[in-house]
């Protein structure tokens, strides 16, 4: 089977592990074709993103001259398949809220994608994320191109399903992944139980050949933030934490590793509570030196007030590091007392006891952790099985 990946903005920094999932495909032996609406607008660091850009093809890049002329086309051979696609995209207009036009801008896309995707006889389209991209595989669908299914994060696809015509695109989609049983329920729920069989948990992964060999954790007092700077992530607060204990451990060190529209704030409040000596602010990293960093590191924080379930935890775990984090989403179905800690979302006080906890625990007992975050990775999160059980689903529904 012919088969490929649509993204909205691919690759990105963040989203290293589609890139990790369609390598999986590839290892079995697969061919899989990247599609994308639109190149990331900043600068990957990493070389496996820069080559992936250059496989990828994208449908704006094409320019509009390209888009109208293949909506022509398509209204000249394909009236029928065009009106179906009008009428789903009419009825998402009616389900959002801002910017309706970008719907129409998705029926283009629409076109051009079935056009090419027809061309070079792909069946199937993967798409991650159930926002513009779903709706693009949505419409080319319905215009008669290939069949397709979605993967659902969350956190923020989860707040807005009315708005992302989520019930739409789970009724002609082949099937929908969720990464996590929450995500599952939450989907389930939505669609009023009507599409319950539809719906599979088939989690994110790693590859793990880059993760062997998980050593004991350092004796030191380093600690790694790894994300986009933004709300979400809570950096700012993580920092503010940090100044309430910094004088009891003099030696911690928290390396920040990202960027994003936060970091002014960011920098504002390390300045203000006179963190330079505890605070570095790194930027992006490639993929290597995330995990060096890790390596190097006594644990992970990831202090978010929304995620689905953050590929960095697997990423950690997978090298024997334990993780504080936050009790939000689908996070507490991978992270517990046996391999970290959970925070209350936003609230400063509970991150300071669990930083406090972290830093003071003995070094041993933290290796004993790490290796227990470390077994459910392997068990749970090995990217060549579980872009297996995506392939084993295509391949079911497509037979019935």
């Amino acid at each position: 089977m012919n088969f490929a990946y649509l993204m909205n903005a691919y690759p990105m920094t963040s989203t290293t592990f589609i890139r990790r999932e369609i390598e999986a495909h590839e290892r079995a032996g697969f061919k899989v074709k990247r599609f994308a609406i639109r190149p990331w607008d900043q600068n990957l660091v990493d070389p496996k993103d820069i080559e992936e850009q250059k496989r990828t093809y994208y449908l704006l890049g094409q320019g509009f001259f390209t888009l109208v002329m293949a909506f022509l086309r398509e209204s000249f051979t394909n009236p029928a398949g065009l009106l179906r696609a009008f009428r789903a995209t009419l009825q998402m207009m009616a389900n959002t809220n801002a910017k309706k036009w970008k719907q129409f801008a998705y029926l283009l896309e629409a076109v051009l994608l079935k056009q090419q995707t027809v061309a070079q006889g792909i069946q199937h389209l993967h798409v991650h994320f159930s926002t513009n991209s779903a709706s693009v595989a949505l419409l080319s669908f319905l215009l008669g191109g290939p069949s397709y299914s979605v993967t659902v994060h969350g956190p923020d696809e989860l707040f807005e399903m009315t708005e992302n015509s989520l019930s739409l695109k789970v009724e002609h989609a082949t099937f929908i992944a969720a990464i996590t049983d929450y995500c599952r329920r939450m989907v389930d729920s939505h669609t009023g139980g009507h599409n319950t069989d539809k719906i599979h948990i088939v989690r994110c992964g790693l590859d793990l050949a880059e993760f062997a060999g998980a050593t004991d954790v350092p004796r030191n007092l380093n600690l790694v933030c790894v994300g986009r700077l933004c709300t979400a992530k809570a950096q700012h607060l993580l920092v503010e934490a940090v100044g309430e204990i910094a004088a009891r451990y003099p030696e911690m060190k928290l390396v920040l590793i990202g960027d994003g529209d936060q970091r002014p704030l960011v920098e504002a409040t390390i300045d203000r509570l006179g963190l330079q000596h505890h605070v570095e602010l790194a930027g992006w990293k490639t993929n290597e030196e995330v995990r060096d960093a890790l390596r190097k590191s006594r644990a992970l924080l990831l202090p978010s007030l929304a995620e689905g379930l953050p590929i960095v935890i697997m990423e950690s775990f997978a090298l024997g590091r334990p993780v504080l984090t936050t009790r939000i989403n689908g996070i507490p179905e991978l992270v517990d007392a046996s391999c970290g800690w959970l925070a209350q979302p936003g609230d400063k006080e509970t991150l300071v006891e669990c930083l406090d906890a972290l830093l003071s625990k003995q070094t041993d007992d933290l290796t004993r952790m790490g290796q227990t975050g470390r077994k459910r990775v392997l068990d749970f999160h090995d990217q060549d099985t579980n872009a297996g059980q995506l392939r084993e689903l295509l391949v079911a529904h497509q037979s019935e």
